[in-house]
């Protein structure tokens, strides 16, 4: 039963009053605070939503940049491939050979496998670049931006890709920088 509390012994009137346990409000409180520490807590630990840094595009795009500039300078694959097609077009063609033959069999050939390793590195390049400028388009709704930077790089990888590709070409179907003739 509650206890009565000195205004209602003096006037006489019995309203119903609770009990106040000291005890129980300070567990409450402490409970109260462990369980506000606790979101704090988690709150600061809680890891915030990743945005996308754009790393992985920015390093795609400037690999772009540097396979176009590969394509269009040469690289180790292409002057090996190139080393390899004069050797073995020096050890197919007889010495007494036409000067036309030897000049098929021991230069276009190498001049025809650098042509196609340009033109491998100009197309990688170029869908590389590519894949760089539409992924956005694919991302996740309403995150469409990307650093403007990272355009520029990725645009000119596609362009060095376009133009080594177009070299690499007109280089393999001796449009540009044909074989010399030998008559």
């Amino acid at each position: 039963m509650a206890e009565k509390t000195e205004d209602e012994t003096v006037t006489g009137t019995t309203t119903a009053t609770a009990v106040v346990d000291p005890d129980a409000q300070t567990a409450e409180r402490s409970e109260d605070a462990a369980a506000g520490s606790e979101d704090i807590a988690a709150e600061e630990h809680a890891e915030p939503a990743a945005a996308p840094s754009g790393t992985g595009q920015g390093a795609a795009a400037v690999v772009s940049a540097a396979l176009g500039l590969v394509s269009l300078t040469g690289g180790w694959p292409g002057t090996v491939a190139a080393a390899r097609e004069t050797l073995v077009g020096q050890l197919r063609t007889a010495a007494d050979a036409s000067v036309a033959t030897q000049i098929k069999e021991v230069y276009g050939d190498a001049w025809d496998a650098t042509a196609l390793w340009g033109g491998l590195f100009a197309l990688v390049a170029l869908i590389t670049g590519v894949v760089v400028l539409v992924r956005p388009a694919f991302g996740a709704p309403g995150r469409i931006t990307q650093a403007p930077w990272i355009k520029s790089v990725a645009w000119a990888g596609v362009s060095l890709g376009v133009i080594g590709l177009l070299l690499a070409v007109l280089t393999y179907t001796s449009v540009l920088l044909g074989l010399p003739s030998a008559s």
